[in-house]
């Protein structure tokens, strides 16, 4: 049979995506495969201020990254989760942090416990003040959890900055970077699969497997292998974004903000040297110019350039590895950033390629695990987004009504009847958001289940009550003795 190993991989595209795939794969195979990164000078990256999931951590770490030194060289700080403003209603906030509301109770989660007292005892706290990543945000301390924490945490970057920090971290063990524009992709006659990439400059870069890091074109896996665009724009309308850096405010929240508009939202992410901010929206419901005056009246400080313009159709590819090709990142598809999964998704999909990394068989089995993995993901995330959108009772704007009124996966209908009828919890998909995110949501969108759980309504009430008065009065006392946020950064990280 004869040396069937991979020993030539191309990466079509730089940026976030294109250096998250090459890092991974050129740590594990070394000098047993040539990896070798085509990056255009004349095609810009998508990359504006990120905010990530706690996920980021364990790719970082899985790299031998030294987190200080992360955090320095990509100007970041900490984020514990998302503050939503005017969702659901003018007037709401509520938050989604990264942690549960404390331990089970007689195998029930705490929120159960609290709907249980909350039916007949309109005083009882908010349940957020059982979250400690919500309490912490919102008295803006932050420190290192240990592993019996209660929450997690993420981080706030910039993009680019983290792609040039991946950058030199893979050249500095072997991956070579081509500074050119792809002109053409040549197909073997025999079986279809990309045999070589011609560049601009006339060069010719054999490969044999592709990871197509192009961005939204899709240069490989759409424009020349034809995978297919499955468009989601009828429950996830947004399909435009306005993106602009201002001057950083002298606290920095340990928090991206998420504030609803009357044709979208806007985002906004605390760095050290600047806050990133963006307004996401459809321009079926707004215009661009009137989306950039409410992005631009928003700001928290100056603006330091001018707001640059994309444009998305918000859906993923049917296949995202076809043949010799593997999409990875917006090549893939788009979920807009709206809970922070587009490097999540970058991700999952390096991960999958790793565990099912092929020989040049390329057994279609393979293909078929991770495509099949990375459209559940993909699903997973859009039905969670669909969510933010659907149960609004904002009737102010034609967007909103719009969004009350679309019709949702059956999937997802089934899980917001499911908690507002019972106030149990269907997770489809244990790789996606757990049951204290939907939790966050649901109830921070106003659905009050219907009907408690007939054990958790059997339970003593004073001894319940007793109970979660102590575990609220340990999470007060923890986060009275941790530091500011700011000052926390400024000690241990400051860039």
């Amino acid at each position: 049979m004869g040396d069937r190993t991979i020993r030539k991989i191309v990466i079509v595209g730089g940026g976030t995506a294109g250096w998250m795939a090459a890092a991974p794969l050129v740590q594990r195979l070394g000098k047993r495969a040539e990896i070798v990164l085509i990056e255009s000078p004349d095609i810009g990256t998508v990359g504006v201020g990120e905010a990530t999931l706690p996920t980021i951590r364990y790719y970082n770490a899985a790299l031998g990254l030294d987190q200080d030194d992360f955090i320095r060289k990509t100007q970041a700080s900490f984020k514990l989760g998302i503050e939503f403003k005017d969702w659901g209603q003018l007037g709401n906030r509520f938050f989604h942090g990264f942690g549960d509301f404390g331990p089970k109770i007689d195998g029930r989660s705490p929120y159960m416990h609290w709907l249980h007292l909350a039916r007949s005892d309109p005083n009882i706290p908010s349940y957020e003040n059982w979250s400690m990543s919500t309490v912490m945000a919102r008295n803006q301390r932050f420190a290192m959890p240990m592993d019996s924490s209660p929450y997690s945490y993420a981080f706030h970057f910039d993009a680019g900055l983290y792609a040039a920090y991946l950058r030199e971290w893979s050249m500095q063990r072997g991956v070579q970077r081509i500074e050119a524009t792809v002109a053409e992709v040549e197909l073997r006659p025999d079986d279809g699969f990309i045999a070589a990439l011609k560049l601009k400059d006339g060069r010719r870069i054999e490969g044999e497997l592709f990871i197509d890091c192009s961005g939204f074109r899709g240069l490989l896996i759409e424009g020349a292998l034809h995978a297919g665009y499955d468009d989601w724009s009828e429950q996830l309308p947004c399909n435009s974004a306005l993106a602009v850096p201002c001057e950083k405010v002298p606290k920095i929240t340990p928090f991206t903000t998420s504030t609803a508009k009357p044709a979208g939202w806007i985002w906004r992410i605390p760095l050290q040297h600047r806050t990133g901010n963006g307004h996401v929206y459809s321009n079926a419901f707004t215009t661009d110019a009137e989306a950039q005056r409410v992005l631009l009246e928003g700001l928290d400080g100056k603006a330091l350039d001018e707001p640059r313009q994309l444009r998305f159709v918000t859906g993923r590819r049917r296949k995202s590895w076809v043949k010799n090709c593997v999409a990875v990142g917006l090549s893939s598809g788009f979920v807009e950033p709206l809970e922070s999964t587009s490097i999540n998704l970058i991700e999952n999909a390096v991960g999958s390629l790793i565990q099912y990394f092929p020989d040049l068989d390329f057994k279609p089995e393979l293909a078929y695990e991770f495509n099949r993995f990375i459209s559940k993901r993909y699903e997973s995330v859009r039905d969670f987004i669909i969510m933010h959108y659907k149960l609004t009772n904002r009737t102010d704007s034609e967007f909103w009504r719009y969004c009350a009124n679309m019709k949702i996966p059956d999937s997802l209908q089934h899980q917001i009847e499911l908690f507002r009828e019972s106030g149990r919890v269907a997770v489809y998909d244990p790789d996606g958001f757990a049951e204290p995110s939907f939790v966050s949501m649901l109830l921070g969108l106003g659905v009050v289940p219907q009907t408690d759980d007939p054990f958790v309504a059997a339970l003593d009430r004073d001894k319940l009550q007793a109970h979660l008065a102590a575990v609220r009065a340990t999470v007060i006392k923890a986060v009275s003795g941790m530091p500011d946020h700011t000052e926390y950064l400024n000690a241990n990280a400051r860039a």
